[in-house]
């Protein structure tokens, strides 16, 4: 095969293996979470299969116990979540009531003195618009959680995911042989280097993510909690969830925040700026010690980059998407930088025959 007819099969291939993802992304998550377990776990199962234990016994027990310290971890949190967000629910109405009433009187004269007609400011009927979405997604989110609409998915997923986490640990190694095997010989070292290199980035960058988001999330709930926020371990945990996005979880909480310190406390200001400073401190703790530390610049991965390749990801696959797109940063990163190495020593770059 020529060199054009090789570039061609290829990207067919990828163009059909995306859309196939695309078609099925409705049923990917349970996979897509079971295959990031077991590659977090994987450099464990293999030291004690080192050690002469069985790669199925050393994946089941790392497994289970896994498992058990996240159900531990649940049972703790879920009633408090749950009883966080059903008030949230209720009083979300009069949040937005709130904030309509608190905004809009400043938005209106700001308008007035950039010159903008009055009868192209917000009125009050657009207040009230607001405060009925409020409302229907308050009772949509109360229905959600009091009735369980999500309860058949959730425990599809919590069934299915350790599964394929098991199957992925116990089977890792054969899984790579048989890729391995499928590879174009000409190509073949050329091909496992890059997976090499890809391997590091996404060791580097998921497992330090994974930490930092822990962490973040830790800290968020607890000084929220400590400093009598209301919803503050539902802001808190969602803020550091989202903290592998750059900059995402620290904007999501301090603004949510801000604003329910502003509901709740004013015109107490001392503890509005408490709830700022958390978050303010939660990015420099993120920014200089917890990102240098546990990720590091080895993985080449700019924020604005990652912050692309979420949309992206969300839009083609919804939150599956979301889930896949910093492994696929990292992935195209690799495959980018091996591109623009190939194209400076190509004649494209420097001409002659």
């Amino acid at each position: 095969m020529t060199a054009q007819q090789q570039a061609v099969f290829w990207f067919a291939l990828l163009a059909g293996l995306g859309i196939f993802l695309w078609l099925l992304s409705s049923v990917l998550l349970p996979f897509v979470l079971g295959m990031a377990i077991a590659y977090c776990l994987a450099p464990l199962v293999a030291h004690l299969e080192r050690n002469g234990l069985s790669r199925a016994a050393a994946s089941g027990g790392i497994l289970a116990g896994f498992l058990v310290i996240i159900s531990l971890i649940l049972l703790l949190l879920v009633p408090a979540l749950i009883e966080q967000v059903m008030s949230l629910a209720a009083r979300l109405p009069a949040l937005v009531a709130w904030a309509q009433d608190a905004v809009l009187p400043i938005t209106n004269r700001l308008m007035e003195k950039i010159g903008v007609p009055k009868s192209t400011l917000m009125p009050t009927q657009t207040a009230d618009i607001f405060q009925r979405a409020a409302s229907v997604f308050s009772g949509f989110l109360t229905k959600l959680v009091s009735e369980g609409l999500v309860v058949v998915d959730l425990l599809s997923l919590l069934a299915l995911t350790p599964i394929v986490a098991f199957y992925f640990l116990r089977d890792w190694p054969k899984i790579i042989d048989v890729i391995d095997g499928w590879l174009p010989r000409q190509h073949a070292e050329t091909i496992r280097e890059q997976f090499r290199k890809i391997d590091i980035v996404l060791a580097g960058f998921v497992r330090g993510s994974a930490t930092v988001c822990l962490v973040q999330g830790v800290f968020y709930a607890t000084a929220l909690t400590l400093v009598g926020l209301d919803f503050g371990l539902v802001i808190g945990l969602t803020a550091g969830a989202i903290s592998f996005i750059p900059y995402l979880g620290a904007i999501f909480g301090l603004t949510s925040s801000v604003g329910v310190a502003l509901y709740q406390f004013w015109p107490d200001w001392l503890h509005v700026a408490g709830v700022a400073v958390i978050f303010f401190t939660g990015q420099l703790l993120q920014d200089y010690v917890l990102t240098p530390r546990l990720i590091g610049n080895r993985v080449g991965l700019h924020p604005l980059w990652v912050i692309f390749g979420v949309l992206a990801g969300g839009a083609l696959f919804g939150f599956v998407g979301v889930l896949l797109s910093v492994p696929a940063c990292a992935v195209i990163g690799v495959l980018v930088r091996f591109a623009i190495s190939w194209y400076k020593q190509s004649p494209l770059y420097a001409g002659g025959g």
